[in-house]
């Protein structure tokens, strides 16, 4: 009650498609539950342009940005609303989510709801009464009394108004408050029994259940939706019903298990021990090396992630991480289990992404800054296909802090485009593979070299460091990633927080750009991932810039893995290119003298990176460093997997523990802190500006 307040203030409404955002002046009156909008503060004292109830409405934060919020009101009217910064948006979330909720309990006092089911434990004794012991022909679903309330018969159902909305939400809270007496009745079961809370059909129930009341949320949504087309006709065409963001607070449902005893380990194996003895960093040189491109081989690695073998049969070990999981939960420190990692590190997977190394040397053969800027975002929408292994979401190796990826490609210069046009290569990937292996008679001026070093340059939080340069077109690209995970019900989503920098030195530009957020969906059955937010690139020299946009799939019609760009000089606000299709499949240019080009993603040739031997790479170096991981799950021995995983983590924690108790800093061994980024320590521009100045200095 002390911040049931009246606030007032100017906020930007949405209003439709040709009219657009226009500022308006709202009222929120606690006391009848309103929020009022006049078209200034001057008409005030006049009739209100609009009027919303509030009681029953789901006020929603949005994930365009930090500013726009939207209210759905009961009746199915919709406010979507802009503040001028996050600070205010929070300010009036706040007091418009504590006003709903005062409202909407007072409805809910003065017209109880039908009840809809309950829920309740068979026995309510202890844990060791003999009303908890479960029979053997009892399963845990008929362990739980599950009562339906069911009209009578003849009747028929009238169709719902909006004031009965008010009660289906009284019913969800009602629901939400049941679910939360079922997972507290779960986890106070004892660990072992016949009924325990670790039973399988229990982890399903308390897995799943949070997600049932996210989608029945939706479903509410959706049923507004209904309404609002009753009254003022039918929806408008192309438009779609989205998933929302969870709107319930389940904070409090889900308990953090404590943190796995695992019995001693006896008898390790002898890889297992070398992981845990290899030197402490302090031992280890951090001197830079020096990797020479003609000590590293084609690489014949082809590690498709298709397989679900290991997902099905570990089903109960996924239910039991669910089940121990919040909403929101960052999941940096949590330790996931192994059979779902991909056969690679992340650092690996931030150099797949660079397999089509042709279209990134052809960015500089652009002859205008327009078309340099075009065949960049051909390059960058390009790259993502290939940096996916497989169709299935497994997670790559989280990177041990130190940990270090080095590699290189090598194409034939008659491969790289130099003509407007002509910026994919026509190779078929066989052929492309014939191409890589006759370049080994060729001389060195008959190829470029694109060379690639990524480091983990921090743990907490999880930062990696990565630049790639061919110096024969001076031109590179620096780059660090921040990956942060959360727990979003059925899915997880991955926030790459961070900056990339590539630098055309033939041309004094520099472009910036970021990266999408990832999401591993249906993480219960069939998992795949989607890519989905708005990334920018711009160059500050030429006034070209892109805006990108990775749609994820609306919950009523939409397509997968849709992607929308265009690319635009700013200083005469022009569009120069359009671009549209799937990132994973086809995609549409189109440029602004008319012409269409369409690039098969499926079809286009893939050069393989050159990577050093095991045996010649250093103990830090990502390959050496999780053979033993990478072995065992090609065997498909995943308690060996988990092992050796788990010995590679313990020496991490330790290190760390050493250097905390001697005050030791981390020191990296490739890329420097500037800033709030990090950059290589020996970047192309440096070379060729030293270059340059000695070369005046001659003359």
């Amino acid at each position: 009650s002390d911040h049931m307040e009246n606030i007032y203030g100017y906020l930007m409404k949405y209003t439709n498609l040709v009219t657009g955002w226009q500022y308006r002046f709202f009222v929120l009156n606690n006391d009848a539950g309103l929020l009022e909008y006049f078209v200034n503060e001057q008409s005030r004292h006049l009739k209100p342009r609009g009027t919303l109830q509030l009681a029953g409405a789901v006020i929603s934060p949005s994930d365009e940005d930090s500013h726009t919020f939207t209210v759905n009101a009961a009746s199915g009217e919709q406010y979507k609303l802009r503040a001028t910064d996050a600070k205010e948006r929070q300010h009036w979330v706040s007091r418009l989510q504590i006003c709903t909720q005062h409202h909407t309990e007072a409805i809910g006092k003065n017209n109880p709801p039908l009840k809809s089911r309950s829920f309740s434990l068979a026995s309510q004794g202890s844990a060791n009464s003999p009303g908890v012991q479960r029979r053997p022909s009892q399963n845990a679903v008929s362990f739980f009394n599950v009562g339906h309330h069911r009209l009578p018969t003849g009747k028929r159902v009238p169709i719902m108004q909006p004031d009965h909305l008010v009660d289906v939400r009284e019913m969800m809270s009602q629901a939400e408050g049941q679910q939360r007496e079922l997972i507290r009745s779960i986890e106070c079961l004892p660990v072992s029994g016949h009924l325990t809370s670790l039973d399988q059909d229990l982890l399903m129930l308390k897995a799943t259940s949070m997600a049932t009341m996210n989608c029945l949320s939706d479903c509410f949504h959706i049923l507004q939706l209904q309404h609002a087309s009753q009254q003022k006709g039918s929806l408008p065409a192309g438009t779609t019903i989205s998933w929302l963001e969870p709107k319930i607070s389940l904070a409090n449902h889900f308990k953090n298990g404590a943190a796995q005893n695992f019995p001693a380990e006896i008898n390790k194996p002898a890889s297992v021990r070398e992981e845990q003895s290899i030197a402490e960093p302090c031992q280890l040189t951090r001197e830079p090396e020096e990797i020479n491109p003609d000590e590293e081989l084609e690489d014949i690695c082809d590690d498709k992630e298709d397989d679900l073998g290991a997902v099905e049969e570990q089903r109960s070990v996924i239910l039991h991480l669910l089940s121990q999981l919040k909403l929101g939960m960052d999941l940096t420190r949590v330790v996931l289990p192994t059979f779902i990692l991909e056969k690679r590190s992340l650092l690996e997977m931030y150099a797949d992404f660079m397999s089509h190394p042709d279209l990134f040397v052809a960015i500089t053969n652009g002859t205008t800054p327009e078309e340099r800027m075009i065949r960049f975002v051909e390059y960058y929408l390009t790259s993502f296909h290939e940096g996916r292994k497989g169709a299935i979401a497994k997670k790559p190796y989280n990177p041990i802090i130190g940990e270090t990826f080095h590699c290189s490609w090598r194409m034939p210069k008659s491969d790289v485009a130099t003509d407007a046009g002509s910026n994919f290569s026509a190779h078929s990937p066989s052929e492309q593979v014939t191409l890589s292996k006759d370049l080994e008679g060729q001389t060195e001026l008959d190829y470029y070299t694109v060379k690639f070093v990524a480091e983990q340059v921090s743990h907490h939080p999880p930062v990696s460091g990565f630049y790639a340069e061919c110096a024969e077109r001076k031109m590179c690209v620096n780059a660090h990633i921040w990956t942060k995970s959360k727990f979003l019900g059925m899915s997880i989503g991955v926030t790459m927080v961070g900056e990339g920098l590539l630098s055309l030195l033939e041309h004094g530009e520099e472009y910036t750009f970021s990266l999408p957020c990832a999401y591993a969906r249906s993480i219960l059955t069939v998992p795949w991932v989607e890519l989905g937010g708005k990334v920018n690139i711009n160059c500050a020299k030429t006034g070209y810039s892109a805006s990108i946009n990775f749609h994820t799939k609306p919950f009523y019609g939409g397509k997968l893995h849709r992607v929308t760009g265009e690319v635009k000089h700013n200083t005469t606000n022009t569009v120069v290119c359009r671009v549209q299709g799937e990132w994973n499949s086809v995609l549409e240019f189109t440029y602004s003298n008319g012409e269409t080009k369409y690039v098969d993603l499926t079809k286009m040739s893939v050069t393989r990176k050159r990577v050093r031997p095991l045996e010649k790479q250093g103990p830090y170096e990502s390959r050496r460093l999780w053979q033993h991981v990478t072995e065992s799950l090609r065997d498909g021995d995943i308690d060996k997997a988990t092992e050796h995983k788990r010995a590679l983590e313990e020496r991490q924690r330790n290190e760390e523990r050493l250097r905390a108790e001697t005050e030791t800093p981390w020191c990296t061994k490739y890329f420097l802190k500037e800033g709030d980024g990090w950059v290589y320590h020996k970047p192309l521009w440096k070379t060729v500006s030293a270059v340059q100045t000695q070369q005046t200095d001659t003359n």
